[in-house]
């Protein structure tokens, strides 16, 4: 665990990191920023050529057949820096490579093989783009990759753990501290937070009023809130995460109390970084999902284990659930939280958030046929 967190860190501040797969030794790096002679730098260190790690969602976007896993794709010698960001996560690769190009590309793609599939964890714990720079070390370097890691100069980290590192640790989250805090729509809260082991992330159940928390067979009012600095605090007209978070508390409030639970997920998992990226790319005409899937992301990147353990932790085991979202029902349950009933929670459509709600509503499942009625 604690080389996969100081793993994480080297790669966000772009530095690599060699992942032992077996008898397999790669360096990988991440893509943000990468210029040409990191690439240089990578391959010179391994005594290899360089390859470009890809999701399956990036994949698909560049038209490859054979969609359902990650692949790497050897990289030529030489590659602008323009050219290898247009093949990571560019909007428009046959644009920037040519048709021609991108046609090499979809042939030379191989198979991921573990430690590349590790890479790409990484990436997406360390809320990076998902894609990764890897370099398989040659035999001729192993002596010169093995000392940088003796003197600390260079992190190694097994690829099994690195792979792990998106499960969570289940039963590890800590709770670390609680206040009361008034809100202008539930006088009585507390807000206690939990940190999740590796310290990257930190999670906050607001308890409101008196709900109870361990009567026998009782639901308690809930809300799932992954947070949305742009909705949630500025008032964003692009989203109805704001709007949907200060009902939720009112709501909560009215039904003689209840839990939200404010989960550090933003922008479905991706982060504020990435989601700032989706938006650049909705302005030019794509919805959310198809964004998120041209920088290499699924459609929605959230794990709930996190809540599940918060509601273990708070002794809450039958809910009401306050959520638009099929999903968030399934992860419950598949966690061991009964889910009794579900109440709707809606947000306004206006002009800046209607295609959003409608990719919600029509690509990712989500219940909103009311709002849209409304609108009518």
């Amino acid at each position: 665990m604690h080389q996969v967190e100081r793993a994480i860190f080297d790669l966000r501040r772009g530095l690599p990191v060699l992942i032992v797969a077996g008898e397999s030794r790669v360096l990988v790096q991440a893509i943000e920023g990468a210029a040409e002679a990191a690439v240089s730098r990578l391959g010179e260190l391994a005594g290899a050529t360089p390859a470009l790690v890809l999701t399956r969602h990036r994949r698909a976007i560049l038209g490859a057949a054979d969609v359902d896993q990650a692949a790497r794709l050897p990289l030529p010698v030489g590659l602008a820096p323009g050219r290898l960001a247009a093949l990571a996560f560019g909007a428009a690769p046959a644009a920037n490579l040519g048709e021609a190009g991108l046609d090499e590309c979809r042939a030379a793609l191989e198979p991921a093989e573990p430690a590349d599939r590790a890479a790409l964890a990484l990436m997406r714990r360390a809320l990076l783009i998902p894609s990764a720079l890897v370099a398989r070390v040659d035999e001729t370097r192993r002596g010169s990759v093995a000392a940088s890691v003796a003197d600390g100069t260079l992190l190694a980290v097994e690829a099994e753990q690195a792979a792990r590192c998106l499960d969570g640790a289940g039963g590890m989250l800590r709770r670390v501290s609680e206040a009361r805090i008034p809100l202008v729509d539930a006088f009585d809260c507390r807000f206690i937070l939990f940190r999740e082991p590796d310290g990257l992330r930190e999670h906050v159940a607001v308890v409101i009023g008196d709900p109870a928390l361990d009567a026998p067979g009782l639901p308690v009012p809930l809300r799932l809130h992954s947070a949305c600095l742009t909705g949630d605090l500025f008032g964003s007209l692009r989203c109805d995460c704001g709007e949907q978070l200060r009902t939720a508390v009112a709501e909560i409030e009215a039904l003689g109390g209840g839990v939200l639970l404010y989960l550090a997920q933003e922008g479905r998992g991706i982060g504020l970084a990435n989601k700032l990226r989706a938006y650049t790319l909705q302005d030019g005409g794509l919805d959310t999902l198809d964004a998120d899937q041209i920088l290499g992301f699924g459609e929605d990147e959230r794990r709930y284990g996190v809540a599940v353990d918060m509601l273990d932790a708070l002794g809450i085991r039958r809910v009401q659930l306050m959520t638009n979202n099929p999903l968030k029902m399934a992860a419950l349950a598949e966690g061991g939280i009964e889910v009794v009933e579900r109440q709707a929670l809606y947000g306004t459509l206006n002009d800046h958030n209607h295609r959003y709600l409608t990719a919600k509503a029509e690509r990712a499942g989500h219940l909103l046929d009311e709002v849209f009625r409304a609108r009518r």
